[in-house]
C-alpha cells in the first residue's frame, strides 16, 4: 500500500510558494492535478487554481489550492492581497471535529470566531467548513507540521474512496 506521508519539511523554511506546495502534493502516490486554466474549459474566476485527485476520474478533489477571491461567493479569505493564496484539504466529518472541537454542520454558528483571513493558520473553510472541509492561507512554519498531517490524511482518505470505486466496479486508469 502507498504512503500517505508527505516528505518532510525544513523548519527555517518562510510560508511555502504555491508551486512548492503544488510539488509536495503531487509527490503524493497516485496524484492527479488539474490547473484550471482557459484551455481546461474552466471558467474564468477559476484560472490558476489547483485541483488534486486520486485516480485519473478526477471525481472530487481532496485538496486545492485557490490563488484568487471569487467575487459575490468566496471572497472573505481576501485573497486578493498580493502573493496570498489557501490551501483547502477535505477532512471528513471526524477529523473536523476532531480538529476544531465541533462538528461541520455547525461551522456557521462557529464563523463570526473564525478570521478566515489569517495567514499561517489551519482553519475551517469559509464556504466549504459546513462539507468538513479545512483551510490554511500562505502555509509557513506555524502550520508546516500539521498541514503535513491534515495533507496526509486527506490523501489517505481519497486513496480509500479511489479503491472503494475500484473494486465496485468504476473507472481505473
Amino acid at each position: 500500500m502507498a504512503s500517505s506521508q508527505v516528505p518532510s519539511p525544513d523548519p527555517h523554511e518562510p510560508a511555502l510558494s504555491v508551486d512548492a506546495l503544488a510539488g509536495r502534493i503531487l509527490a503524493l502516490p497516485e496524484v492527479e492535478v488539474l490547473r484550471a486554466d482557459e484551455a481546461s474549459g474552466a471558467p474564468e474566476s477559476n484560472w490558476g487554481n489547483w485541483f488534486f485527485f486520486v485516480g485519473p476520474d478526477r471525481r472530487m478533489p481532496f485538496a486545492t489550492i485557490v490563488v484568487r477571491d471569487m467575487p459575490g461567493f468566496d471572497e472573505e479569505s481576501r485573497l486578493d492581497r498580493p502573493d496570498v493564496y489557501r490551501l483547502n484539504l477535505d477532512l471528513g466529518r471526524h477529523e473536523f471535529e476532531r480538529l476544531f472541537g465541533y462538528p461541520p454542520a455547525q461551522s456557521a454558528d462557529h464563523r463570526a470566531s473564525v478570521d478566515v483571513a489569517a495567514l499561517d493558520e489551519v482553519l475551517p473553510h469559509p464556504v466549504y467548513g459546513t462539507a468538513a472541509w479545512a483551510c490554511v492561507l500562505n502555509p509557513g512554519p506555524r502550520s508546516r507540521a500539521e498541514v503535513d498531517r491534515l495533507l496526509a490524511h486527506a490523501h489517505g482518505r481519497a486513496v480509500e474512496r479511489h479503491r472503494r470505486r475500484l473494486d465496485r466496479g468504476g473507472e481505473s486508469s
